[in-house]
């Protein structure tokens, strides 16, 4: 009989962490499993039926503490870091949100490599869709590799594209990074309205994953029959095809399952925001699930009919509100203040407005009545933007004329005078457009998208980016005029709560 393996997750009392540990408890004649929470009260009631469970440890403490997370780590065989701040908390205490999320992924890294057997042990990050940015229509397909594009006041993003850097960049032996989509959950339908449902706009695009589906993925990642070529790479996480909807299909559906009416009778359209959210179609979601085989033969029609029956029995008393009661209920929300997209342009928050409509005139100009609006589907025809090497080649005959091709396409170039071919770990010297050099490994710049970290947001500096990027360029002048120049600087923090 094989000995039972340890899992360490971290994330548990969140959507997908609670799903992950769900699943694994029922294979617990497989693996012994530990988990690391804040002793709050309400993560210790969502806990309470795991503490005496047997093969569960539940280790209490705080991911930004390292000596908790060692705790944690010590004796695991796979590291599942899902735990961090997300949104909509993260959109209300960004730099919280990049204290915890950063400081939170260099401490398990830093307890991963302080194990004996750190070799051995597969560690998989969660990252975030969020953090290449907004991806409408024409460039709605995207893959792994693509440009990183944190989308402006996007702090959850930076923070999740920090804490991906450092470890795919900590010399861990096997990692992969999972970046994370919109979760799909009963719990949706209970949380109530946010501002944020007004930053999303209509025609943007997400292929959403289900909770069920993200746990499977959580406890299937760590079973033996997962080969080595897994790992050291990146990957997007989706239900599948029928998970790909626009932002008004998402909302038809989601007010169908709450009884409520549909979109045109308690929103007006131009509530929502025209630009800088996040989300895509994926054009290589379906290799995760050829791997890992995680998903469930739900679509999302049976999804959301399954989610309207998980709702309490008072929810379907929605039709009895007239709707204009509920429509003054949703433009309170979106006049939020600091937060809400009525607000912004009620107090003409420059800045806000810049980001999410260009300008004032653009959106007094945006039609009144929603039969002006054009809302339909995109196009299901898969568009690859271009990543600067020639791709065809396989990953071990690329080499260092292929790094400086790609190093070109970017607006800079590769410093290092020699790499070994097929080696996309070993970190190589790179200069960005703007002279400021760096170390990364080809695997972050080919196949994680990113590039120079001095240019990271803040401020946002994308303009100039992308007049000497064509790398970038590629998701930025879709929907921005090349005369135009915003940089927005640390006035950003203005008016959060920290």
């Amino acid at each position: 009989m094989k000995a039972k393996k340890t899992v360490f997750l971290t994330g548990a009392t969140g959507t997908m962490g609670r799903a992950g540990l769900e699943e694994l408890v029922k294979r617990r004649d497989r693996f012994n499993i530990t988990l690391l929470a804040r002793p709050s009260e309400v993560n210790k009631k969502k806990l309470a039926a795991y503490e005496q469970m047997d093969g569960v440890r539940i280790v209490w403490g705080d991911l930004t503490n390292y000596d908790d997370v060692l705790r944690g780590t010590t004796g695991a065989d796979y590291v599942l870091h899902v735990g961090g701040m997300v949104s909509p908390a993260a959109d209300y205490y960004p730099k919280r949100t990049r204290k915890v999320n950063i400081s939170a992924a260099e401490n398990v890294v830093k307890a991963i490599l302080a194990q004996p057997n750190a070799d051995e042990i597969r560690a998989v990050y969660i990252g975030s869709v969020a953090q290449t940015g907004h991806r409408a229509a024409p460039i709605h397909w995207g893959r792994t590799g693509d440009p990183i594009n944190i989308s402006v006041y996007d702090h959850y993003a930076i923070s999740k594209t920090i804490a991906e850097r450092v470890f795919v960049e900590s010399g861990i032996k096997h990692w992969a990074c999972l970046r994370q989509t919109g979760i799909l959950c009963p719990e949706l339908l209970f949380k109530g309205s946010d501002p944020i449902t007004f930053h999303v706009p209509l025609n943007s695009v997400l292929e959403w994953a289900t909770a069920e589906d993200s746990g499977r993925l959580l406890a299937n990642v760590c079973e033996a029959e997962v080969p080595d070529s897994f790992w050291n790479n990146f990957y997007n996480i989706s239900s599948g095809p029928s998970y790909r909807l626009t932002n008004y299909e998402f909302e038809c559906k989601l007010l169908k399952a709450l009884s409520c009416p549909p979109p045109e009778k308690i929103f007006e359209p131009k509530w929502f925001a025209t630009g800088n959210f996040h989300g895509h179609w994926y054009t290589d979601s379906d290799k995760l699930e050829s791997i890992l085989h995680f998903r469930s033969n739900q679509t999302c029609e049976d999804y959301f009919r399954w989610m309207a029956k998980q709702t309490p029995w008072y929810f379907h008393l929605a039709p009895l509100a007239p709707a204009f009661i509920i429509k003054m209920a949703m433009k309170k929300i979106a006049s939020t203040p600091g937060m809400g997209t009525l607000d912004w342009l009620k107090t003409r928050e420059l800045n806000r407005i810049a980001a999410y409509f260009h300008t004032y005139e653009d959106w007094a100009a945006l039609p009144e009545r929603w039969e002006d609006w054009d809302l339909s589907r995109p196009s299901d025809k898969p568009v690859y933007l271009d990543h600067g090497y020639d791709e065809s080649k396989p990953e071990s005959e690329l080499d260092l004329d292929d790094m400086r091709q790609a190093a070109a396409f970017r607006g800079g170039e590769c410093l290092s005078k020699e790499m070994k071919k097929g080696d996309l770990a070993t970190k190589l010297r790179w200069k960005c457009q703007f002279g400021h050099e760096f170390e990364a490994s080809p695997a972050l710049i080919l196949k994680g998208g990113h590039w120079c970290p001095a240019c990271l947001p803040t401020p946002w500096n994308y303009d100039e980016i992308a007049k000497g990027n064509p790398f970038f360029a590629q998701v930025w002048r879709p929907f921005h005029a090349e005369d135009e120049h915003h940089c927005f600087g640390e006035e950003i923090f203005k008016g959060f709560k920290g």
